[in-house]
């Protein structure tokens, strides 16, 4: 079986990222002393991925706060077989369309998933992942068709809390990815997936723990104000209140943790935000590529922040 990778394009993924991430996990990744790996940020589990298939992990355990999100993974864990029959519904008919009738198909299916919105939350709210609906696995299958065929393959909710992203026009979207969606799900099989905050991991981290932390960055730009992508805005004070949660962590558990941010500093050279609320750790730079100004002049290989405290 292929190594499994993120089955969803999410804003800020962490591909480009993973042969500079390597240089910054802990040596005890290498040794086998890390036995629990957490990531309470999942998105679209680009670190998650590499690290569970290259280190000696005996458990794992994922989160996010994105109720469609966690429902994909969890719909991927226990029924891929009918996932992948969706799925092939939705390649054969988009395959066989013209470019108006995709954006038709795409259009019904967007408004489809925001008018199922209601049904699935209760469902999640009253019985939970763990009894997955016929129409749980619809919403799994309409969200990985959507973010394979929308605009940038972004997740964005509107005020309204509904899915509004434009249609795409990609040629050739690869919405029926067998062998990966397969390859995932043998990874699952061995993590917890939950919907919550990233706090609950304070209760199951000790100190042969590597937690990494992928919160909504930090704008640095005006245009790259994408901090709403599960109906909530992730602002400065909730910035300060994650950077505090670190320091808990570092203290009370002695777990190794990592962290990933913008940095503020390639718009202002006197924004110490991050110096400041991290103060004691090493804060060390990658190079990534981001979209980070409306103007194309502006866009290229921008730095951005990896927080550790080993």
């Amino acid at each position: 079986m292929s190594k499994a990778k993120p089955f969803l394009k999410w804003a800020g993924g962490k591909n480009q990222l993973l042969k500079q991430f390597e240089n910054y996990y802990p040596d005890e990744l290498r040794t086998g002393n890390i036995k629990k790996y957490i990531e309470p940020f999942i998105g679209g589990g680009a670190v998650f991925f590499d690290v569970i298939q290259k280190y000696d992990i005996l458990s794992s355990y994922i989160s996010d706060v994105n109720p469609n999100l966690i429902l994909t993974y969890r719909v991927i864990q226990q029924r891929p077989d009918i996932l992948l029959e969706r799925l092939e519904r939705y390649q054969r008919e988009y395959d066989g369309s013209d470019e108006e009738k995709r954006k038709i198909i795409f259009l019904s299916t967007r408004e489809l998933f925001n008018s199922n919105q209601p049904q699935i939350n209760h469902h999640l709210i009253n019985i939970g992942y763990k009894k997955l609906s016929d129409s749980s696995i619809d919403a799994a299958a309409q969200l990985i068709f959507l973010n394979k065929t929308c605009f940038n393959g972004l997740f964005r909710l509107n005020s309204k809390g509904r899915f509004n992203v434009p249609f795409g026009k990609y040629k050739k979207p690869n919405i029926l990815d067998s062998e990966n969606i397969l390859s995932v799900s043998k990874i699952l099989q061995r993590t917890e997936i939950m919907l919550s905050d990233y706090d609950y991991c304070f209760d199951i981290a000790d100190k042969k723990t590597f937690i990494y932390f992928d919160p909504p960055y930090k704008p640095i730009s005006k245009t790259a104000n994408f901090t709403n992508y599960a109906g909530f805005q992730f602002t400065d004070i909730e910035q300060i209140k994650l950077a505090s949660f670190f320091k808990k962590v570092d203290i009370e558990k002695r777990s190794k943790l990592m962290l990933s941010n913008s940095d503020p500093k390639n718009e202002n050279p006197d924004d110490s935000f991050f110096e400041k609320i991290y103060d004691g750790y090493n804060l060390n730079y990658v190079y990534a590529n981001r979209m980070i100004n409306c103007n194309a002049k502006k866009r290229g290989l921008i730095k951005e922040l990896v927080i550790t405290n080993y």
